[in-house]
């Protein structure tokens, strides 16, 4: 087949409704999509994926063109359109989710509640780009009744796009701080980008949950119908975090109804992001009682906010990712918890371009300020050209040379850095 129109193409997927684009997992009768990049060119293993099951294989280049493909112009671009043309018809409210910071806690906290009530789809792992939104989509059914679509983005235009394939209802930004400034063109880039989201909802005649304690956020709200949370009266949903302790805990309101929610995600910047999971659950039809529950049995993954004990030290994990914005939260809630002997290891921010040797040096001496620490240790290229007393290691392997020589028993451990860094093989030291 060569060149359907996408609703042909809408009639094969009905049939065979299992996408995928790595030939490593083909499944038997699914639609194998050929996606191209810069270092790889899935239309040489569309064979490949047909001998391993799949029905058809959606390929651009018609020289690989054999029996059981389809001929399309652009892959990604067809994916997308499916995706699209899918949602179109899966007529159930949609809630995309974007942010500088906690945008997947945000995600995973407010499908938990969602699922006490409704038969929810949400973006699994980080599949929130412009090719994990469309697979997230095309894996909606019938019988789901309600989606939470992760957006992520580093560059402008990026949200937009994403809105227009997935079709939101509802959006939130969790914060807009400084994230991927090297791709956005600077702060002011940053706020550009995320807007999207609002601007996007705001034309659809959809529905904005947000942040009353943020002033950025209320002002570009604004003129759009919204649903707020946060510590200020008069939000639709209110709470205020515990103070000093390690987890992110404290008492929500809704409904008429106050509730204690004892979570176990580690940093009290995340009561922020639990407030956000709660008003769209009250939104919804759940109950308080409901929502504790489910926010109460969330358990962190994937080393974002999770607090371990290894052999006598208790380390909060955080090494999923970092920018400014992420470190000084964390850093500054560090600071004011209730724990002895407080160590900070720390890993380079990246994409932050020709601010990077400013925020590097902003964070240290946000660091300096305090006495709070029994120790610093700072690890990569950008944290190693920083002026301060504290100690510094060019790269990761040398941090862990001088751990196996100097180990830390009996702290509290701040772990914390960008992905790249991969800053969780500090564990087996600890």
């Amino acid at each position: 087949m060569k060149y359907p129109a996408i609703e042909e193409l809408y009639r094969l997927y009905l049939t065979h409704s299992v996408v995928c684009t790595d030939t490593r997992t083909v499944e038997k009768n699914s639609i194998f999509f050929a996606l191209k990049g810069a270092s790889f060119n899935a239309n040489l293993f569309a064979r490949d994926a047909l001998a391993k099951g799949a029905a058809l294989a959606v390929i651009d280049e018609e020289a690989c063109y054999t029996e059981g493909c389809v001929l399309v112009r652009d892959v990604l671009d067809t994916l997308q359109q499916l995706a699209n043309y899918h949602r179109r018809n899966i007529n159930i409210p949609v809630i995309a989710i974007t942010g500088s910071n906690g945008k997947t806690t945000t995600k995973e906290l407010t499908a938990a509640v969602l699922e006490k009530k409704y038969k929810t789809l949400y973006t699994k792992g980080n599949l929130n780009n412009h090719i994990g939104v469309p697979l997230t989509v095309l894996k909606l059914t019938p019988q789901h009744q309600i989606a939470v679509i992760e957006m992520g983005a580093n560059h402008q235009g990026e949200i937009a796009a994403l809105c227009k394939i997935a079709e939101p209802g509802y959006g939130i930004i969790t914060n807009i701080g400084k994230a991927h400034l090297e791709g956005f063109g600077g702060p002011e880039g940053v706020i550009k980008a995320k807007n999207e989201l609002y601007q996007y909802i705001r034309s659809a005649g959809g529905t904005l949950f947000v942040n009353a304690d943020d002033g950025l956020l209320m002002r570009l709200s604004e003129n759009t119908k919204r649903i707020t949370y946060g510590a200020k009266a008069g939000a639709d949903c209110t709470g205020l975090p515990d103070e000093e302790d390690i987890f992110a805990k404290g008492r929500i309101s809704g409904g008429g109804i106050e509730v204690q929610i004892e979570s176990k995600l580690a940093g009290r910047y995340n009561f922020s992001n639990i407030l956000a999971a709660a008003c769209i659950g009250l939104h919804f039809g759940l109950t308080p009682f409901q929502i504790k529950e489910a926010l109460e049995a969330y358990t962190p993954s994937n080393n974002r906010s999770q607090f371990i004990s290894r052999g006598s030290n208790k380390i909060w994990v955080d090494t999923y990712n970092a920018n400014p914005s992420s470190m000084k939260l964390a850093i500054t809630n560090f600071a004011g918890m209730k724990a002895t002997g407080k160590v900070l290891i720390l890993g380079d921010m990246f994409e932050l371009g020709a601010d990077s040797a400013a925020e590097h040096q902003a964070l240290v001496t946000l660091i300096e300020s305090t006495n709070a620490w029994d120790a610093v240790l700072l690890s990569g290229q950008y944290f190693a050209k920083v002026s301060t007393r504290y100690q510094k290691f060019e790269s990761i392997k040398e941090l862990l040379k001088w751990l196996a020589a100097n180990p830390v028993t009996g702290k509290t451990i701040l772990l914390k850095g960008s992905r790249g860094m991969q800053m969780e093989q500090i564990l087996e030291y600890l």
